[in-house]
């Protein structure tokens, strides 16, 4: 396929000067080495991205994408097509869980439609209420089981717009999110074409299949790879594999990495854009903060595909598997935390505290 799509350049964040007066920073806090464990590096790895030695996150942003796809009328989940519509609705009433989370953390909920099969209301921006933004591509993909689940053009379109969306929000902290019915079986579609990773092993329950279920779901998956064994590099195995809203939190992670923001990536879905973002531009990961791990298989081994990377490693293990960002919401006050201690803990000198025993 041929992209008519400018992706934008991920410069290298190495800065050996900075990641030294950081970790000098660090060190010298009023605690022993090492002694608030994951969250040195977690602080770490804020203040790299945010090039400061003194980071604060500002008007984090939570943006959730939704799309439909035609695999879902394959049976590949347990719910029907009309609840991505019906989710849609309950983020902007408030009423699901990243919702009621990025309510509790004050995180600005931004609902995209990237393609969903239903048209909905505009709605007037209201200061502190979840936004609706219209970026569709088409009401939902092709059945991938059959050939290509988007054009090229289609495809090109979907990353555009994820970098329009980002580039008109506020702050320097994004956080993924994603509502798809079927969306499960993309992630495993890409993580096996991508990673060389059996499809088996990157196949689960997405929203509670049964075993009958799960093997269908795999049965059809395998028609998918078959369908589109030519599309082997990542804007073609995108294209023909993904869906609209994966593609469109592939470009908005292109463009908050462009603009080093940090990202939070929540689970399954949203990491395996981040695969295809990472493939197109590597230094991505570099200012991606994951989450959780969550109890969807393929999500196990797409995090172990992205080691050496040290933040692959998931900052909670919660046994979660619902999407929507919740998961990220939820590590959010991590992050923040480790921002304060950078800012705020008092050194050994400051403190007037011995750094040693007489």
């Amino acid at each position: 396929m041929t992209f008519n799509c400018t992706i934008p350049v991920i410069s290298d964040l190495h800065d050996t000067a900075l990641t030294a007066r950081l970790q000098h920073r660090i060190d010298h806090k009023t605690k022993p080495l090492g002694a608030l464990g994951r969250l040195e590096p977690l602080a770490l790895r804020i203040g790299q991205i945010l090039g400061s030695e003194s980071p604060q996150l500002e008007h984090p942003q939570m943006l959730v994408c939704a799309a439909d796809h035609g695999l879902a009328a394959r049976g590949v989940s347990a719910y029907p097509s009309d609840v991505t519509w019906q989710m849609v609705e309950n983020f902007l009433a408030g009423g699901a869980a990243v919702s009621v989370l990025a309510r509790q953390h004050g995180l600005a909920l931004t609902v995209v439609d990237c393609g969903v099969a239903r048209d909905f209301a505009l709605r007037p921006a209201v200061p502190g209420q979840p936004q609706l933004l219209v970026r569709k591509v088409a009401p939902g993909t092709h059945d991938a089981s059959t050939g290509p689940a988007m054009t090229a053009a289609q495809c090109a379109q979907a990353l555009a717009n994820g970098m329009d969306v980002v580039r008109n929000l506020p702050g320097n902290a994004l956080l993924l999110g994603e509502m798809g019915i079927g969306n499960t079986s993309v992630a495993s579609l890409l993580l096996s074409r991508l990673c060389g990773i059996p499809l088996d092993e990157c196949t689960g329950a997405g929203t509670g299949l049964d075993a009958a279920g799960v093997a269908r779901k795999r049965a059809v998956l395998a028609q998918a790879l078959q369908a589109n064994e030519g599309a082997v590099e990542p804007l073609d195995a995108l294209a023909a594999l993904g869906g609209f809203e994966v593609a469109t939190l592939v470009g908005a992670v292109l463009q908050a990495a462009s603009e080093r923001r940090v990202i939070v990536v929540d689970g399954f879905i949203t990491s395996a854009a981040v695969l295809v973002a990472a493939r197109l531009q590597p230094h991505v990961l570099q200012r991606c903060v994951f989450a959780h791990g969550s109890a969807e298989p393929g999500h196990a081994h797409l995090l172990a595909h992205l080691v050496p990377h040290p933040q692959a490693r998931p900052l909670l293990d919660m046994g979660l598997r619902l999407g929507e960002g919740s998961g990220a919401a939820l590590a959010w006050p991590l992050l923040q935390s480790a921002c304060c201690i950078l800012r705020e803990m008092a050194s050994f000198e400051a403190a007037g505290v011995a750094t040693q025993a007489a």
